[in-house]
């Protein structure tokens, strides 16, 4: 081999060492330079947990307005949807064969009348000469038989009477309280009062207050049953406050600005189900509330005292297990696992793993791995929610 070869070779191989120890150095130059990650601190506090439960809201009264007899629907009195009075006339119904039978009835209690009279006439003249003893017994029997017959037809005209009146009245439709009424569901010229033609022709509700009935399955009702007898014990102000605990959120997602009191419990448990219906009463002064909306109940059942708290996006779950990465005191990256309780709106509730003011990996959780070292920078995290 040439001297000339020797040194190309030579002259390679020197290139070659110092691409690689330039490469190195910068590697290790990125290395030394720890990647700033956010992170948050793990929150201690005391923790309210809710429950939440799908109900339906009802008037605190709905009252259907029904077609009590059956005729062709003659008038409509209102506007639908709008706020009626008791009393109110709502709907009529053709009169005509009502009133007819009116003078049907007044007729046959004119007639039993006449009978009675007669009958007492008949009984007026024989009761002297039976004295005497010029008619036979069997003849006073007869006439007082005849007369007290008469009188019981009489009685029977009046009530007949009387129940045609009523019949004749249940043509005019009176609302029976203050209320919001409904959409009709006849309409003029229908005839109404007998299935299948609409019998239940409106719907009146009083809306000054909503009740929401919902269920609750035997360990809720347990739960809950426990701590209203705990409250039960404690001062009047302490039971206002529980009363604090109902809220109602709306389909839009909003919470209704009236807190809620239990005004009902279900006698028993339905043992086809294994639920217990309770109900719910809300104020509704501005009448945003219906009849018909469905919406969600959110009971505070307990106060977890000291509770760990994290944002839900620290929080990985693989095969069933949770984990975070926690930041020790050497910058390191460490991955943790942890035992989850309840979702807290956008936190979840630490049970086993965690504890307070520990630094926790929010973001960036693809560019850290167990064992990394990293620049931590704290931020709040800002919850959508008000915690």
């Amino acid at each position: 081999m040439s001297r000339f070869t020797r040194l190309i070779q030579l002259l390679g191989l020197t290139i070659l060492v110092l691409l690689i120890f330039s490469c190195s150095s910068n590697d290790i130059n990125k290395q030394s330079v720890p990647q700033e990650i956010t992170v948050v601190l793990a929150l201690q506090k005391d923790v309210p947990i809710y429950n939440e439960f799908v109900g339906q809201a009802y008037g605190s009264s709905d009252i259907p307005i029904r077609a009590r007899v059956s005729g062709f629907l003659e008038g409509i009195h209102f506007t639908e949807g709008s706020m009626v009075t008791k009393n109110q006339l709502l709907y009529t119904i053709d009169p005509q064969p009502y009133k007819a039978k009116v003078a049907v009835q007044q007729s046959q209690l004119a007639e039993a009348k006449t009978a009675m009279i007669k009958a007492k006439s008949d009984l007026d003249r024989i009761e002297p000469l039976a004295e005497i003893n010029a008619v036979s017994k069997s003849d006073l029997d007869a006439a007082v038989a005849q007369y007290n017959a008469a009188k019981a037809s009489v009685d029977a005209a009046r009530s007949s009477l009387e129940l045609a009146k009523i019949d004749l009245s249940y043509c005019r439709v009176l609302s029976p309280i203050d209320g919001l009424i409904g959409k009709t569901k006849a309409k003029v010229g229908e005839f109404v009062g007998q299935n299948p033609n609409p019998v239940i022709l409106n719907t009146v509700s009083i809306t000054d207050s909503i009740v929401v009935e919902f269920f609750l399955t035997e360990t809720d009702y347990i739960e809950l049953a426990k701590r209203a007898i705990s409250m039960e014990k404690e001062n009047n102000s302490e039971r206002e406050r529980v009363n604090t605990d109902i809220k109602l959120l709306l389909a839009d997602g909003s919470e209704f600005p009236e807190n809620g009191r239990i005004n009902f419990v279900d006698r028993g448990v339905d043992p086809k189900t294994g639920t217990i219906l309770v109900q719910a009463e809300f104020a509704n002064p501005d009448g945003l509330l219906r009849p018909g909306l469905f919406a969600k109940l959110r009971i505070r059942v307990e106060i977890v005292e000291d509770a760990i708290v994290v944002p839900q996006r620290c929080v990985m779950e693989l095969q069933g297990i949770n984990s975070v990465y926690v930041v020790n005191d050497s910058n390191k990256v460490v991955s943790q696992r942890v035992k989850v309780g309840t979702k807290i709106n956008d936190y979840w509730l630490i049970k086993e793993g965690l504890k307070a003011n520990d630094k926790v990996v929010i973001d960036a959780l693809q560019k850290v791995r167990d064992g990394s070292v990293i620049e931590p920078k704290v931020i709040e995290f800002k919850s959508k929610f008000n915690n």
